[in-house]
């Protein structure tokens, strides 16, 4: 259980618990992680409301995880996805270090990478309850 209560159960809740200050980015969103592989039958809802605005970074993260997420799991891609998060001018790189970037390149899924986002393969992955 979240230290703030319940799980985020959406990616508007993850970024309204950045926005108020309640919790950074990466926690928050590895608990609404949790939530939607633990809740089958809401994943189209959890990733349906387009998110505030944090940054360039963080927006083009929550756009990612959104159509990466309805990808794998044969849900419909929200429309949202095609406007918010396309701010990026530089690419992002997770991790920082300059050795991984080749294997981020080509391990990081469709849909980060086309908003020049780096990631594993696994970045979304979470061990299992």
């Amino acid at each position: 259980m979240s230290l703030f209560g319940k799980k985020p159960a959406t990616l508007g809740d993850v970024v309204r618990r950045v926005q108020a200050g309640e919790q950074k980015f990466d926690p928050s969103l590895r608990e609404f992680l949790d939530w939607f592989y633990m809740n089958p039958n809401a994943r189209q809802q959890a990733i349906e409301e387009r998110p505030a605005s944090i940054d360039a970074v963080h927006d083009a993260y929550t756009a990612a995880v959104a159509e990466h997420l309805a990808r794998v799991y044969g849900l419909q891609i929200p429309e949202w996805t095609e406007v918010h998060g396309n701010g990026l001018r530089e690419p992002f790189f997770a991790g920082g270090l300059q050795s991984l970037k080749g294997v981020l390149v080509a391990e990081s899924p469709t849909a980060f990478r086309r908003r020049l986002l780096f990631v594993s393969k696994d970045a979304l992955s979470r061990p299992r309850m």
